[in-house]
């Protein structure tokens, strides 16, 4: 398998992020090698910045779980985005979303979307006070 992409963007990483990865569970210290830097992705394949294709099973830990690249996916990314990135204020998206999780979870009462994991404990414990 080629790395000589990937050990050269690894070098350079090191000098921005500690130990020249965003998280931790990237640094594949533990199997004797540096991480892999994806290129790019069609449905289940991943590949990387040397030309090396894989099976892509992590999915982004569920969000592409449609696949990388899918049509209906990124047509509706970019048509929302015409309307806007981000707001800061409430919108009917929100409704939207909300609606299909309590279709999907009808034994929730109520929900709150939230941006962090931060967030969601404040929420939590001002719902428990």
């Amino acid at each position: 398998m080629k790395t000589a992409k990937s050990e050269q963007l690894y070098k350079t990483a090191c000098g921005f992020m500690p130990g020249g990865v965003n998280s931790p569970v990237r640094a594949c210290k533990a199997v004797g090698t540096v991480p892999l830097f994806i290129d790019h992705a069609k449905g289940s394949r991943i590949w990387d910045e040397d030309g090396n294709e894989f099976i892509d099973y992590v999915c982004s830990w569920g969000p592409n779980i449609l696949g990388h690249t899918y049509t209906e996916v990124i047509n509706t990314v970019i048509d929302t985005c015409k309307k806007g990135l981000t707001f800061g204020a409430c919108h009917s998206g929100e409704i939207e979303l909300a609606r299909a999780i309590k279709r999907n979870f009808p034994s929730m009462e109520m929900l709150r979307l939230v941006n962090s994991g931060t967030e969601a404990v404040m929420s939590a414990v001002r719902a428990a006070r």
